[in-house]
């Protein structure tokens, strides 16, 4: 017999870990290929965790409510065979044990740190094995501390060598007296419940949401950008265009897909909206992959991405953003796609908005919001003279991180969406 590793898959660019909610087999039970283990949730979507074997599940490592890193092991499933299989996604950093003395002190720095303290956590998106981080609990190195420790390994990881090599050093510092600063004390005023107000739990999606826009704020220095563009030509179109769309497809045609169209072509000559900051490098992504900003029954939002959407027709991407929007509304996505977004459009206009400042979606450095269509009193210019005339227009408001997005960079690329939009042709097919 073969023991079959199931790990946490990879789930997208920003998503380290995901939170148990339920398994659907329990040990013992007989397990096909691609049939649904157990069921996992992150602050992007919740989704099914499948085996790639069939087999018998002899091993659950993790409770319900367990938060898990991506690449560990969740269970054990034996298959016919006669060696370990491991698959799904990268393990997480197995040590290498040199002799028997050794691998029985790292059980029983496993065993000491599991008894004794919770696991610890990177507040950012750098991976440490669990290994590395039991060392470090029984150590007493914090996780400020363990961000600091040189990586040697894949990607700069901090292998068990790198960890003690860091021990090593520290005990052998000179000791200095610590520096006693007054920190700033954040103050923080007390709420207050009377008997008649109503206390709620937030759910488990609005919390994580909730910690994803203040880290993202306390990461990005955001600025806005603020234009007017007139869509008259897009919404006479559309409404010379939609009943027949409907007839032919069976679907609606909104007005989402024609905007990610001009935002898709505006990346395209500005590419450096379409980029990621790591450290001190800036990544400057080769696809154009859109987020749309989606509202779910229960009030919070998810972000679908339209892979490739600069590769799209207009017919094509009516149909794929009918398609997410389906199916987020269903709770029907795959952790596909949400994944690996990088940039985001958001319709603010939905609720009759008609500008609003959106968080930026980490890692990406840039999104959009649309605002309500209005029918207001505009000036018209004519080779003739001016005029008074009814035209529809729109808000666009375009946050940015000015730490790599400058204002001629950010205004320049809002300016090129509305020239897209004020530009359209009205003989158009589609």
């Amino acid at each position: 017999m073969a023991k079959f590793e199931l790990k946490l898959p990879k789930m997208g660019e920003s998503v380290a870990e995901a939170t148990i909610t339920s398994w659907l087999k329990e040990v013992g039970e007989t397990i096909e290929a691609d049939e649904a283990v157990l069921e996992i949730a992150t602050d992007k979507v919740d989704s099914e965790v499948p085996s790639e074997v069939d087999g018998i599940l002899i091993e659950k490592l993790f409770d319900v409510d367990a938060v898990v890193q991506v690449g560990q092991t969740i269970a054990v499933i034996e298959t016919e065979g006669g060696d370990i299989i491991e698959v799904n996604a990268p393990a997480a950093e197995t040590p290498v044990v040199e002799s028997v003395k050794e691998a029985a002190e790292v059980a029983q720095i496993v065993v000491t740190a599991k008894e004794t303290a919770a696991p610890i956590k990177s507040k950012g998106e750098r991976f440490y094995s669990p290994l590395v981080k039991n060392i470090a609990k029984q150590e007493g190195i914090s996780q400020s501390e363990l961000d600091t420790v040189a990586g040697t390994g894949k990607d700069g990881r901090v292998t068990k060598n790198d960890i003690k090599s860091y021990l090593e050093s520290r005990s052998s510092a000179p000791k200095t007296e610590p520096v006693i600063s007054t920190p700033i004390e954040k103050k923080v005023l007390p709420v207050v419940a009377s008997g008649e107000d109503e206390i709620i739990e937030m759910s488990r999606m609005g919390k994580l949401i909730s910690k994803h826009m203040v880290d993202s704020i306390q990461t990005s220095a955001h600025v806005q950008s603020f234009i007017e563009a007139d869509v008259t030509n897009i919404w006479n179109w559309r409404n010379k265009h939609k009943n027949n769309f409907k007839q032919r497809e069976g679907e609606n045609l909104t007005f989402t897909p024609i905007f990610m169209e001009a935002v898709a072509k505006a990346i395209r000559d500005f590419p450096m909206i379409n980029i990621s900051i790591q450290g001190d490098t800036i990544v400057k992504k080769k696809h154009i992959n859109l987020g749309m900003a989606a509202a779910l029954g229960d009030g919070n939002l998810i972000v679908p991405v339209i892979k490739n959407a600069d590769q799209l027709n207009l017919l094509g991407m009516a149909k794929k953003v009918n398609d997410l929007a389906k199916r987020a509304r269903e709770n029907k996505l795959n952790p596909d796609d949400i994944q690996d977004g990088t940039y985001t459009v958001t319709n603010v206009g939905t609720f009759g908005s008609i500008m609003g400042t959106p968080i930026i979606n980490q890692p990406q450095v840039a999104i959009l919001a649309l605002g309500a269509i209005r029918k207001v009193p505009a000036v018209i210019e004519t080779p003739e003279g001016d005029f008074i005339g009814i035209r529809y227009r729109m808000f666009l408001s375009h946050s940015y991180d000015h730490r790599v997005v400058n204002g001629a960079l950010g205004g320049q690329f809002v300016k090129t969406v509305k020239d897209y939009l004020e530009a359209w042709d009205m003989d158009r097919e589609i």
